[in-house]
């Protein structure tokens, strides 16, 4: 039997989980608002199965979650990390 791939897990666009209480996910969301780049935002307050979605991807609680279309994500990433990843997405 063959199952359908899981959009949360390459999305089409890079896909950030988070919160507007959680200072790391601000950050997050600043840098990638300050670089220009086009993502989705999928609030865990809003949304109510968004928690469970986020976890499925990192299996760990800790937010944000920043899934990009190869299938990589990080979890709580350094402005540092997401940088280089986003110069990394640019150059392919």
């Amino acid at each position: 039997m063959t199952f359908p791939a899981n959009p949360d897990l390459n999305p089409a666009r890079i896909t950030m989980y988070g919160a507007d209480w959680c200072s790391d996910c601000r950050r997050s969301k600043a840098l990638l608002d300050r670089r220009g780049v086009d993502y989705e935002y999928v609030d865990l307050e809003a949304i109510p199965d968004a928690a469970d979605r986020a976890k499925a991807i990192s299996g760990r609680t800790q937010i944000p979650v920043v899934v990009f279309p190869d299938g990589t994500h990080f979890t709580e990433p350094t402005d540092a990390e997401l940088a280089a990843k986003l110069d990394e997405e640019l150059a392919a």
